[in-house]
């Protein structure tokens, strides 16, 4: 189990292989109760897959409390009395969807309008891949066009390689030679 820890922000931790948020720091980041989330969950199950959000074995959560603090250790006997949930980055945003607290609220506007402006970028490098498309075509197309003239135009410069033909007519500068 590992920990991604930046200041003021809440532990990220890896358990069995997703990156997840426990319910008792999400909670804090929407401004309710651990109790609170926890009810929201539990009253709307279909909205949290596996995928979404998952109940931690024991094991697991004694390895996140070490991993989170080493400091606080429980004495012999003492336990959770419910295992914690583990929220995935879908869960995360679905719980803000369920919850009924002013953060909450606010955060879900934010990941929809997040999601509208990364829908739109993504329609603008469409648009850009299509024009790129279009103007690398009209290239291809004159590049050829021009290739045929710069090998018109060499041709035309180029010395003819012509063997040189026999004149017709006297040749003044051959020596001359006298009837005998």
């Amino acid at each position: 189990m590992a920990t991604d820890k930046t200041a003021e922000s809440p532990p990220i931790l890896t358990v069995r292989g997703q990156r997840v948020l426990l319910s008792s720091d999400l909670a804090g980041i929407y401004g309710v109760q651990a109790r609170a989330l926890n009810q929201a969950v539990a009253r709307n199950p279909d909205r949290f897959p596996l995928d979404f959000a998952f109940r931690l074995t024991r094991r697991e959560a004694e390895d996140a409390r070490r991993s989170r603090s080493q400091s606080v250790i429980l004495k012999r006997g003492q336990n959770t009395k419910y295992l914690p949930l583990a929220f995935t980055e879908h869960g995360a945003i679905m719980a803000a969807s369920v919850l009924n607290s002013a953060r909450a609220i606010q955060m879900s506007v934010f990941v929809v309008r997040a999601f509208l402006r990364l829908r739109e970028w993504v329609n603008g490098q469409a648009d850009l891949t299509v024009r790129l498309a279009e103007l690398e075509g009209r290239v291809g197309r004159h590049d050829h066009e021009l290739v045929g003239i710069i090998i018109a135009i060499r041709r035309l410069i180029e010395p003819t390689t012509r063997t040189p033909r026999r004149r017709i007519g006297f040749d003044t500068d051959a020596p001359r030679t006298e009837p005998s």
